[in-house]
C-alpha cells in the first residue's frame, strides 16, 4: 500500500511538471498579471475619486449590483480598456485583467 502511495505521488508530480511547461512559448494571462507591476492596477482601498484621478474616466460604469440589505453593499464596476475595477459602495476591492493579448492563453477579447 504505502509503495502504491509513493508511485501515485510521484506520478502526479510529473504529470504537474508537464502540464506547468509550456512548449508553444505563449504565455498564459495569469503569469502576464503577476509580472505586471501592481503600481499599473488600482490599490485596494482606494476611494473612486482616487481611481479616477489616476486613470482617468472609465470606459464604462456598469450597472451597480447588490444594496438590497445592508449584508449587500452595493457593488459598482467601472471598465477600462486593461481591467475591471470592482467598488464596494466607494473603495476598491479588487481588480480584474480584462483580456488575454494574442500570443497569450485565457479569456479572448469579445467582439
Amino acid at each position: 500500500m504505502r509503495l502504491q502511495i509513493v508511485a501515485l505521488l510521484a506520478l502526479s508530480g510529473a504529470a504537474g511538471i508537464a502540464f506547468a511547461s509550456n512548449p508553444a512559448g505563449d504565455t498564459l494571462l495569469i503569469e502576464r498579471v503577476q509580472q505586471e507591476p501592481s503600481a499599473a492596477l488600482p490599490a485596494r482601498g482606494l476611494s473612486m475619486a482616487d481611481v479616477q484621478a489616476r486613470y482617468g474616466e472609465p470606459a464604462t460604469r456598469l450597472e451597480p449590483r447588490g444594496g438590497q440589505s445592508q449584508a449587500w453593499p452595493v457593488i459598482n464596476r467601472w471598465s477600462y480598456p486593461a481591467f475591471t475595477v470592482y467598488f464596494e459602495r466607494d473603495k476598491v476591492i479588487d481588480v480584474v485583467v480584462a483580456k488575454a493579448g494574442p500570443n497569450e492563453i485565457g479569456p479572448k477579447p469579445t467582439p
